[in-house]
């Protein structure tokens, strides 16, 4: 809906993610609950 969000990392702080982060070919949002891998990068931001 609103492309973007975060994930919440078991013991550690909640990351942000952007609809532009997700490469999976056939992906283009996450579900509340979704299992999910990812790489923590840092950005501008």
């Amino acid at each position: 809906e609103k492309g973007f969000g975060f994930i919440e990392v078991e013991g550690e702080n909640d990351v942000f993610v952007h609809v532009s982060a997700i490469n999976q070919d056939g992906y283009k949002s996450l579900e509340e609950g979704q299992s999910v891998e990812f790489e923590v990068v840092e950005g501008d931001r």
